[in-house]
């Protein structure tokens, strides 16, 4: 199973995007450094727990504040884990730009999915640490 969409002009010679890459995109990007490559595995393994913990509340994805057009994006899920992936394995971000007409009260920030789950981890530890001491 592909984890990607498939590019419908993949191998088309008359792809609208080829151009874009003929006017300077970079062929060969730099590969992600050994940090950048952890943080990406990192962000992935806590995009699991956050969705598990998440999902069942009624959080669709993750809002993302984007450095270039300043604008919230909002990622569902799988196309985060997706976007993160293609990151991972091309060492470049995919293009973006902002979800069509997303609830905003069905995303979170990073922040505060980290929060909930430091939080629910916390609460389970709490109840393992007084049994401990008893």
């Amino acid at each position: 199973m592909q984890d990607e969409p498939i590019d419908p002009f993949n191998g088309d010679p008359a792809d609208p995007a080829a151009e874009l890459e003929d006017q300077g995109g970079d062929a060969d990007p730099d590969p992600l450094t050994d940090a950048e490559r952890q943080d990406v595995l990192e962000d992935l393994s806590d995009l699991e727990i956050y969705q598990a913990l998440l999902s069942p509340t009624g959080i669709r994805g993750l809002v993302i504040e984007c450095e270039d057009c300043h604008e919230p994006h909002y990622f569902d899920w799988d196309l985060l884990r997706g976007n993160l992936r293609h990151l991972l394995h091309s060492g470049q971000p995919r293009v973006h730009e902002p979800a069509y007409d997303p609830d905003p009260d069905r995303y979170v920030s990073w922040e505060y999915a980290r929060g909930y789950a430091d939080g629910v981890h916390d609460t389970l530890t709490e109840g393992t640490d007084d049994d401990a001491q008893s």
